[in-house]
């Protein structure tokens, strides 16, 4: 047997229904048998069973043969690599400094990443335009920030809308309040420790650029999902305007295929780090191929990993 895993959000049958499509077949052969059931994942969740039955394969595989499956494909690089974590949110930036203080100190991360975003200066006064519409309507942006988009269930609830559509603005008080969150943090954890952000809400190109402008010199190792990762050309407007790296790519199913996978964000260098999900993108063959490509075109790849450690040792 092989062991695979799926992501957070998602659900088992999106494994078991590909069952159908492949018993009976040699198990490692692994390409072969993803190319058959590729066709059944697409962007977002939706990928993860087809992940999941690929690195299953792989781990069967390597069974079957005795060898770990980074033998099987080419080899070894290195013998350890660096990690980050991220960090349970907090609406209190002091209790969220505190948390990442303890990734360093505790559990000894070396690379760490924090959310920030307009849902920690929403309960504030002039930080922000056209806030207290979208909270007074159901779904707003204290609820999706708090982890309970489907309180309300509404169709046109603000976290349901593509970044563009929601016209929430940061006004520059609510920017000194942002940046005043990273410049503590970045006192606390020092210059040395490399610090990733995510999570800045539903918010336009133009608002996410004047947000990265104004933490720029904290020096931040990237700002991750500015918008929704299909809008290359919009990332690609943020990535030039920005010094700060910017990231995406959990979402992203294969390389290639429809609305351009990955292939077209590396293409378009419309962002300076690709960051895929392993169960998501694919599988482990699929990634590989993803950074292969990445690297040729001088872009660095992190991965993203949100399962159980099953799908992190894949990764």
């Amino acid at each position: 047997y092989g062991i695979g895993d799926i992501r957070d959000g998602s659900d088992q049958r999106l494994a078991l229904f590909l069952k159908s499509k492949i018993v009976g077949l040699n198990p490692c052969n692994v390409e072969m048998l993803f190319k058959i059931i590729k066709q059944f994942g697409y962007h977002g969740r939706q990928g993860c069973g087809v992940g999941a039955v690929e690195m299953a394969c792989w781990d069967l595989c390597g069974k079957a043969m005795n060898v770990p499956v980074w033998q099987l494909l080419g080899g070894k690089y290195r013998d350890k690599i660096r990690l980050y974590a991220d960090t349970p949110e907090d609406r209190d930036p002091a209790v969220e400094l505190e948390k990442l203080k303890n990734r360093m100190t505790v559990h000894g991360f070396t690379w760490l990443k924090m959310d920030l975003g307009i849902h920690q200066i929403s309960n504030q006064e002039e930080g922000l335009v056209n806030n207290k519409y979208w909270n007074e309507n159901g779904g707003g942006v204290r609820n999706w920030y708090m982890g309970r988009p489907y309180d309300n269930g509404g169709y046109t609830d603000y976290w349901k809308q593509d970044h563009p559509f929601t016209q929430v603005q940061i006004t520059d008080k609510g920017l000194e309040e942002i940046a005043g969150i990273v410049e503590n943090v970045r006192n606390a954890v020092g210059t040395e420790i490399p610090l990733s952000v995510d999570h800045f809400g539903h918010i336009d190109m133009n608002q996410i650029i004047r947000l990265g402008k104004a933490v720029d010199k904290y020096r931040l190792a990237w700002l991750e999902d500015c918008v929704a990762w299909y809008y290359t050309d919009q990332l690609k407007e943020i990535t030039r305007a920005l010094e700060t790296p910017t990231c995406t790519g959990e979402d992203i199913y294969m390389l290639g295929g429809m609305l351009g996978g990955f292939k077209k964000l590396i293409d378009e260098r419309a962002v300076d780090i690709v960051q895929p999900d392993l169960v998501s993108a694919g599988g482990i063959l699929e990634t590989k191929k993803i950074g292969d490509y990445a690297e040729e075109a001088g872009i660095p790849m992190a991965l993203h990993a949100n399962s159980t450690p099953v799908a992190w040792m894949a990764n």
